[in-house]
């Protein structure tokens, strides 16, 4: 195989060529600034509804009987809503059982 040096030889030159193209062409658009969002805000609200839906997921579980195991929110149709997870007792040793909710957030 006196011609595996030569196919190594001319593997490494074409990527050295293509590194060198997709550099070219990415490096303008790498350099140019881009905006960055406040998550701030977002952050602080994502909050506020999470904490919300685990204060409606207890209500839900305390009213089933059960324990909270998941809250979370979401969106149904373009409204707020929060599934809500609620592991219920079940009967003679069984397993307990897992029930979901989808409550409004309002």
């Amino acid at each position: 195989m006196r011609h595996a040096p030569n196919i190594k030889r001319t593997a490494a030159a074409v990527a050295g060529v293509v590194l060198a193209h997709v550099a070219a062409h990415v490096a303008p658009a790498a350099a140019a600034p881009l905006p960055v969002p406040n998550a701030r805000p977002t952050a602080a609200v994502f909050h506020l509804v999470a904490a919300d839906c685990y204060a409606i997921g207890q209500q839900v579980a305390a009213q089933e009987g059960g324990t909270l195991a998941k809250a979370s929110p979401a969106t149904e149709g373009g409204q707020p809503v929060c599934r809500i997870v609620v592991l219920l007792p079940a009967k003679d040793g069984q397993r307990p059982r897992r029930a979901e909710f989808v409550v409004p957030q309002n």
